[in-house]
């Protein structure tokens, strides 16, 4: 029974608060236009919104050689851009109904190529607000905004900073009064990625050597949402989350605003450096097509120090030691995602500058490995990772994703042996990936040889002939959380109860001294042409 003083609820708001509530976040939305609207004017003020969404990062540590010095002037005019674009004011401030649309402008439920469009437009905004100029350009009153122009490569670096800037303050930070500190990863492998597959470079254009900054390339705004949907679609989910976290800060207080914890650890630049696991590469695999490992590959990024996390760490050849053995038996008894990670460098490219010419390609896997003589698996992705990104899904046309075979116990002559190694990908003898017993060389085949996985280059300027490196360094990083990590501990404390159990002789089985081998031997030794009756 409704009183008659209501106000009718207008078919507009209806529909804005029905698209809210298909997210999830109708809820949040009122608490917080509660909280930060003025009850005499019942609404909220452009400063006070506009305060709710600023980010502030003074001095951030860089992980690259990019000094990003106008990079924080920058931040400080996302929260204002964001307010400027989707939410409208009257003379009073931003009412209920201007609140609703401007989230569900930006937040609501969209296409991937249309929350990318939204990314741009506040990135421009931003750009134009710091005194910069722009070369995108957004078609007025356009329900599609629709966008024209052209992005610099040091455009996307910001870009894809100001993305990673706003899911470490998600992450990293319990208020919005409270300071910390930002790190910016080295994330130039993804912005030559777009480079590559956007501009026409030729083939003499250098990978390992070049100035993110000082390139002087154009990005057509077009190939770069290609590029964005097919390589990075996740990015665009950092703004929704940003704006949801400000927005539930300004609901809860301090010791409420979630589980979210300030980085504490180490923020010294090199602190994640000699992993091939970066903050940076580890962000790029999870901006991949979302998958059940993504929020685990975010832990890592975002962790207080990656380089401690060693309950995710399995395997480190520099540590544990080369070799199928040394690497089966930190692995086994994990059943659980993996991502194996290669640096090699090939033995005939740039004899004089070896060190610098070093490339690292990846391998997801969805569960543990077997030791099998065929391929096997479910679902899986290759990576190039450096110096530029690539992701190769699954193609559907085969399933041969994973493929581990040690030596066999038994002594079995075989007329055709199958190969001791790991691979992914192609056909026995002819994997696209494939590690010796060793791990001393790594073979890379072409794409041609592999249906399994989408087509492509995984190292720079392959051609059809295979490819042998040298390995530097393999690392395995378990995915499956706390419980395939504690799975594998109790696996491997059962095996060492095991292995202990049979080192040890329990001589109570040896009923007298007649029966005991040592006599035995010890009569062979004597007399060994001894006549001896037998017994019957």
């Amino acid at each position: 029974a409704s009183s008659s003083t209501e106000q009718p609820v207008s078919a507009e708001q209806r529909e804005l608060e029905n698209i809210a509530a298909s997210t999830g976040a109708l809820p949040l939305l009122q608490k917080s236009f509660s909280n930060l609207s003025d009850p005499q004017t019942n609404a909220i003020s452009v400063q006070t919104l506009q305060q709710c969404f600023h980010l502030c990062y003074e001095d951030p540590v860089c992980e690259s050689q990019q000094k990003p010095e106008s990079f924080p002037r920058l931040l400080d005019h996302l929260g204002s851009s964001i307010v400027d674009l989707f939410f409208l004011s009257e003379k009073g401030g931003i009412n209920w109904l201007g609140f609703l649309g401007g989230y569900v402008k930006c937040c609501g439920r969209m296409s991937t190529s249309m929350s990318l469009n939204i990314l741009l437009r506040i990135f421009a905004m931003a750009v134009k607000k710091l005194g910069l100029s722009s070369n995108l350009e957004f078609e007025p009153d356009d329900a599609d905004c629709k966008i024209n122009g052209s992005l610099l490569p040091s455009d996307l670096l910001f870009l894809l900073w100001m993305c990673w800037a706003m899911l470490w303050n998600v992450r990293t930070l319990k208020s919005s009064e409270r300071k910390g500190n930002l790190l910016l990863p080295d994330i130039n492998h993804l912005v030559l990625s777009a480079v590559v597959a956007c501009a026409e470079v030729d083939s003499s254009f250098d990978l390992w050597n070049c100035d993110i900054v000082g390139l002087d390339v154009q990005l057509p705004v077009g190939k770069f949402l290609n590029w964005a949907i097919t390589t990075a679609p996740i990015l665009s989910d950092c703004l929704t989350q940003y704006v949801n976290r400000r927005l539930q800060i300004s609901v809860l207080a301090e010791d409420e605003a979630g589980s979210s914890e300030s980085i504490s650890g180490d923020m010294s630049p090199n602190a994640s450096q000699a992993l091939l696991l970066t903050r940076g590469r580890a962000w790029a695999i999870s901006l991949a097509p979302r998958s059940t490992v993504t929020e685990e590959i975010l832990k890592l990024c975002f962790s207080a120090d990656i380089v401690g996390t060693d309950e995710n760490l399995l395997y480190r050849s520099s540590t544990h030691g080369k070799g199928l053995n040394r690497f089966w038996s930190n692995v086994e008894g994990y059943h659980g995602p993996l991502l194996v990670l290669i640096s090699a460098n090939s033995e005939d490219a740039y004899q004089d500058n070896n060190k610098a010419r070093k490339w690292i390609i990846g391998a997801l896997t969805q569960q543990g490995f077997e030791n099998k003589d065929t391929f096997y698996g479910s679902l899986g992705n290759l990576y190039a990772i450096s110096p530029i990104f690539h992701v190769f899904s699954p193609s559907g046309k085969e399933k041969n994703y994973v493929y581990s075979h040690l030596h066999p116990t038994g002594r079995v002559y075989e007329s055709h042996p199958k190969p001791v190694g790991i691979a992914f990908g192609g056909t026995t003898t002819n994997e696209r990936v494939f590690i010796d017993e060793d791990f001393a060389k790594l073979t890379v085949r072409h794409h041609a040889m592999d249906k399994t996985y989408q087509p492509g280059s995984l190292i720079p300027n392959q051609g059809f002939l295979p490819v042998e490196a040298s390995i530097s360094e393999v690392e395995v990083w378990g995915l499956g959380g706390k419980t395939a990590k504690e799975v594998q501990d109790s696996y491997k404390k059962r095996e060492e109860l095991f292995t202990e159990q049979r080192r040890k002789v329990d001589l109570k089985t040896f009923a007298t001294w007649d029966d005991s081998p040592e006599k035995m031997m010890m009569d062979m030794m004597g007399d060994p042409n001894r006549v001896q009756r037998e017994d019957r």
